[in-house]
């Protein structure tokens, strides 16, 4: 169905009539009055402060009294079931040596059956995944309380792991695997890629971003666990999925640093990390958010004075059944605080973010540019589980657990953050702003 045919079956369908009215100086009054709030916040307390947010939304709770007084509880039991569930599960040491008894694996949440497909190396391969029940949810609310960052969705193309250890069962992290980043300006630049190659020759397809790379606690924090997983995103095993649900071939892998440069030290998980390459840093900025309420007055606002635009954002489809426009919720925010008059300083703050590639071929560039064909690739290095963890081993946690000795500081903390339930935000900047980012 064309645009077109969209637009006139929306216009049918969705009525202004029925969106609330709302005037411009409405809008713009709530919006300063919420960027004016967070844009005074640094990086890190901003962060904290969006996570804290999210918690609440997520996790509304009531007062109720129990024979041993007033007690804050969440409203929905089967959040604390799945909370507890989790929590339980995470892998803790017993020695400092435990971790070379580890044997991680990639769990796909989200797909069940026989998957047929070709490998990476062009086999056949047969796979036969049963989806293991409320795996989504697990992997959620492992990325919900793991993270200061909020758990935003990806529009586009997702596929979620979780990360677990063969022997023992227990969880060692979450990864997704999503929609690269259109324009990149150093990778693009390290590529050689024109935006035509990006986007009439699709080969913006080929490649992913790791946007979730979360380990558990004390993993991270011990083992740079989240150079594990950060490999992890190179397996066969993620190659072969890409393959098999989108059809496309996973030519390269990129990520960005959460701080950048913003960062005390400026390093990040994936600096000096084997097989992932420093690009340089994203010239863009970190966009502050309204509250919800305000972003729904944003939308009404827009739908009834920029109906098509509107439409165009939150209502048209490609061909692939995905939104029309890419990032189309903060193309439509940007848009609205342009028309509105937003003071730049209100609406973002410069934040530099560390840009990582991870090519899996020896002339990854080159097909890239559409300079060779598909049969051309040859492998860069070995992209199997066992080869990668055994790198994680060897050349990165033993050296850092043996620092951590030397200096006894071995932490014993798991870092879930399900105690933001319920908790004000004065609480919550007070105990945790410290450890954003740790």
């Amino acid at each position: 169905m064309t645009i077109e045919e969209q637009w006139a079956l929306w216009q049918e369908s969705n009525s202004l009539d029925d969106i609330p009215t709302v005037t411009e100086d409405q809008v713009r009054d709530a919006l300063i009055k919420d960027l004016t709030e967070v844009s005074v916040m640094s990086v890190g307390e901003y962060t904290l402060y969006g996570k804290w947010l999210e918690v609440q939304n997520k996790y509304p709770t009531q007062t109720v009294n129990t024979l041993f007084g007033e007690e804050t509880q969440l409203l929905d039991t089967t959040q604390q079931f799945l909370i507890d569930e989790v929590k339980s599960n995470i892998w803790r040491p017993s020695s400092n040596d435990d971790y070379m008894n580890l044997k991680p694996r990639l769990l796909y949440t989200d797909d069940s059956g026989v998957l047929k497909g070709k490998g990476v190396d062009g086999s056949d391969v047969e796979s036969v995944i049963k989806r293991t029940k409320g795996m989504p949810e697990k992997w959620n609310t492992l990325r919900n309380f793991m993270s200061t960052m909020k758990n935003n969705s990806n529009i586009g193309r997702n596929l979620n792991f979780m990360v677990e250890d063969e022997v023992t069962g227990k969880y060692l992290g979450v990864i997704c695997i999503s929609s690269d980043f259109l324009d990149l300006t150093p990778r693009d630049q390290w590529i050689g890629w024109a935006r035509e190659n990006k986007t009439q020759g699709r080969m913006i397809n080929y490649t992913a971003i790791g946007s979730t790379i979360v380990p558990t606690q004390p993993l991270g924090y011990n083992y740079v666990g989240g150079k594990l997983l950060a490999l992890l995103c190179l397996s066969d095993t993620v190659q072969r999925l890409w393959k098999e649900q989108y059809g496309d071939t996973l030519i390269g892998v990129t990520t960005t640093s959460l701080y950048g440069k913003s960062k005390a030290g400026g390093l990040s998980q994936y600096d000096n990390l084997k097989h992932w390459k420093k690009m340089g840093y994203t010239a863009g900025s970190m966009a502050y958010e309204a509250t919800k309420d305000t972003q729904y007055m944003i939308r009404h606002w827009l739908q009834r004075n920029h109906t098509r635009k509107y439409f165009e954002w939150y209502g048209a489809k490609n061909e692939a059944g995905q939104p029309y426009k890419r990032d189309h919720r903060n193309r439509s925010y940007h848009f609205a605080y342009s028309k509105l008059g937003i003071p730049k300083n209100l609406s973002s703050a410069p934040h530099a973010r560390g840009i990582y590639f991870g090519p899996l071929y020896e002339n990854s560039r080159e097909f890239l540019r559409g300079e060779i064909a598909e049969d051309k690739l040859v492998k860069l290095f070995d992209t199997s589980e066992a080869s990668l963890t055994e790198l994680w081993k060897t050349k990165y946690a033993a050296k850092r657990i043996r620092s951590l000795v030397e200096r006894d500081a071995v932490s014993d903390e798991t870092l879930f953050y399900d105690d933001l339930i319920g908790m004000s935000w004065q609480d919550v900047k007070d105990k945790y702003l410290s450890q954003v980012g740790r």
